[in-house]
């Protein structure tokens, strides 16, 4: 495991999922939660290839924190097909958000947010490039 400088540790699986969706598109997103208990950062849900923003956005509470990976497709000002991962880091959880960021290596674009409604898919599709 990862030691996070916020005294957070980043458990081995959250990086081995973030790797699997980034080379193998196994997931469309990752949700990832810190355990109190373990001080760690654990993955707690993964959304299938075929699952939309909509079902990534519904499984992210709106009273707790938490990180994510979402693989967002869009198509280019050119008309060109692209790819990027978004990294969410939603509410408090972004003190810790450098050493988690630098554990999942290719994040492209990064979004903090305080409330959900800050990670609507106009957001992202504003911040794709």
């Amino acid at each position: 495991m990862a030691n996070a400088a916020s005294g957070m540790a980043v458990h081995d699986d959250c990086k081995l999922r973030f790797l699997e969706l980034k080379a193998k598109r196994t997931y469309r997103f990752i949700v990832y939660k810190i355990e109190e208990k373990q001080k760690q950062v654990m993955v707690e849900k993964v959304g299938e290839p075929t699952q939309s923003y909509e079902d990534f956005t519904a499984c992210l509470p709106a009273d707790e924190c938490r990180y994510a990976v979402y693989d967002f497709d869009f198509m280019t000002k050119e008309n060109v097909p692209k790819k990027q991962d978004f990294l969410h880091c939603v509410m408090i959880y972004a003190s810790s958000k450098d050493r988690f960021k630098r554990e999942l290596d290719g994040i492209q674009v990064e979004l903090q947010a305080t409330d959900p409604t800050e990670i609507g898919l106009d957001v992202i599709k504003s911040r794709a490039s």
